[in-house]
C-alpha cells in the first residue's frame, strides 16, 4: 500500500493504474478546472493536486510506514507530518514542489 491508498483509498490507486499520463494543464484548459482540481484521470476532482501529490510520493519511493498526511488548500500542498517522518520530508517536500498545479508546499507539524 502506497500513499495513495493509504489516504485516498484502492479506488484511487486503481485509477491511476488504469490511466494514461495527464497533462494537467492540457486538461484544466479543456476542461475549464483549476489546474489544482484536476484529477488522475485528468477530470474535475475536488482532491485533485493531493492526489497526484500522493501518487507522486509513491512514484519516488518515499516510505508510507511515516506519520505523513497530504492534503491542499487551492493550489498549496500541505504535508502534516509526525515526528517519525522528518527524515523523509525534505524529499516529500521536493517531491511535492515539482507536481503541476502545486504553487506552494507547506510543512505542518502533527500536534
Amino acid at each position: 500500500m502506497g500513499f495513495l491508498s493509504k489516504l485516498f483509498g484502492k479506488h484511487e490507486e486503481e485509477k491511476a493504474a488504469a490511466a494514461p499520463q495527464v497533462s494537467v494543464q492540457e486538461a484544466a484548459a479543456q476542461n475549464s478546472i483549476p489546474p489544482e482540481k484536476v484529477g488522475l484521470d485528468g477530470k474535475f476532482d475536488e482532491s485533485g493536486l493531493a492526489k497526484r501529490v500522493a501518487k507522486a510520493l509513491d512514484d519516488a519511493n518515499i516510505s508510507d510506514h511515516v506519520g505523513l498526511w497530504v492534503a491542499q488548500t487551492g493550489s498549496v500542498v500541505v504535508l502534516k507530518y509526525n515526528p517519525d517522518a522528518e527524515g523523509v520530508l525534505a524529499q516529500a517536500k521536493q517531491v511535492a514542489t515539482s507536481v503541476e498545479g502545486a504553487t506552494d508546499v507547506q510543512t505542518v507539524p502533527n500536534t
